[in-house]
């Protein structure tokens, strides 16, 4: 194989590595479901949902707090679901830096 074969083949993997991340959705909850966060595979935010019952003037601190934990934990969830579609990819292959 040439390295203009290699190079085309890396970027077709490429392109279709971020076309899955782009589809890709991980959701995360804090304080029992009181605040869930959508977040695609880019860790770009997609969606806030607030329970009602959280929304309060007196405790905003609170609110905070739980939506940083569920932005917090979402974007671990995407970390692990991209570590295990470019693993899948590499078909087992581990590259320092790029795979666990």
């Amino acid at each position: 194989m040439n390295i203009q074969q290699m190079m085309k083949q890396a970027q077709e993997m490429q392109e279709r590595l971020q076309r899955e991340l782009d589809a890709t959705q991980v959701e995360a909850t804090a304080g029992g479901g009181m605040v869930t966060v959508v977040m695609n595979g880019r860790k770009q935010l997609q969606r806030i949902a607030i329970d009602p019952e959280v929304v309060s003037g007196d405790d905003i601190e609170m609110l905070q707090d739980l939506i940083v934990a569920a932005v917090n934990d979402a974007q671990r969830k995407v970390d692990e679901t991209v570590a295990g579609k470019m693993g899948g990819m590499m078909g087992g292959l581990r590259i320092p830096g790029l795979t666990g």
